[in-house]
């Protein structure tokens, strides 16, 4: 069965009163189901409960109003929905581990605070492009030799330097057997994901698996990622709609999920189900690194 006209009308119904106090019941009345029906099936397609996604988008809401207008912190609560200055301040602290002043005094429009409208295209990813749940797995200990490139997200070149690793990649002894590719994210050190905006410069390497070391000539670097848990999700598609799936990682399932990052390094795998940079059929996994 097809959700998706229910849960359009789920979430037109939430943005027409995103600062009103919305009861859960009426929008499934909205969208013509029982509260339970449709909560499960918003959990299940969507990775948050409906009474989730409210929080989360006023919160989003009330992130851009302290950058970019001068309304007082309670003026901004009541506007999206929260009934004082304090619920919203502990609300807001609890998900951006920082309080709605300092937010404002920082004046960095955070990754992780963009939760943006569930649009149609947005739906359509999430459906489509992004597994909604992860699986939790140990990796085990892997080196890696590559190159390494600046970029932010806003302005992507992780394309260019990819490219430009694969002209010698050749280079490189000892590669591994069947040779997995791994897109190692190296955000800067003061710049924690509660920092990270689209404009933050990082630094990323493009390489693949080796089993040793020995004889890896410049201009190569030597990664090891450490064992560990890691949250895995898979990405289908294009790798140009990768931002969206990380929007939704950070943006909803990190600020639902219970368990903890770790401060590992995240990272793209790449393997034989890897088709190409726009191919349909394309898949990677994104490991996210846990406690």
């Amino acid at each position: 069965m097809d959700y998706r006209p229910a849960l359009e009308q789920a979430i037109i119904y939430i943005e027409d009163r995103l600062g009103e106090a919305i009861k859960v019941e009426e929008v499934a009345r909205a969208a013509g189901y029982s509260y339970y029906h449709l909560n499960r099936q918003f959990s299940a397609i969507l990775g948050e409960s409906i009474g989730s996604y409210i929080k989360k988008r006023r919160l989003a809401s009330a992130a851009k109003a302290l950058l970019y207008t001068n309304k007082k912190v309670i003026e901004i609560a009541l506007e999206n929905g929260f009934e004082s200055s304090e619920s919203f301040s502990r609300a807001f602290k609890f998900n951006y581990r920082i309080s709605p002043q300092e937010y404002r005094i920082n004046r960095l429009d955070t990754f992780i605070a963009s939760k943006s409208k569930l649009h149609t295209n947005v739906l359509d990813h999430l459906t489509l492009n992004v597994t909604i749940q992860p699986t939790i797995v140990m990796f085990p200990e892997t080196k890696i030799a590559g190159i390494r490139g600046q970029t932010t997200l806003k302005d992507n070149k992780l394309s260019e330097l990819w490219q430009t690793f694969n002209l010698i990649a050749t280079q490189i002894p000892y590669r591994s057997i069947p040779g997995r590719g791994f897109g190692i994210c190296e955000a800067c050190h003061e710049n924690s994901l509660y920092e990270m905006s689209d404009e933050v410069i990082f630094t990323e390497v493009a390489g693949v698996e080796v089993d040793s070391f020995a004889e890896v000539p410049e201009p190569f670097v030597q990664k090891t990622l450490p064992a560990g848990r890691y949250a895995v999700f898979t990405h289908t598609g294009s790798l140009r709609a990768l931002p969206q799936t990380f929007q939704y990682i950070w943006g909803t399932w990190l600020l639902n999920t219970k368990e903890e990052m770790d401060d590992r390094e995240d990272f793209e795998l790449y393997d034989q189900r890897y088709l190409g940079y726009d191919h349909p059929n394309s898949k990677i996994d994104l490991y996210i690194p846990l406690k």
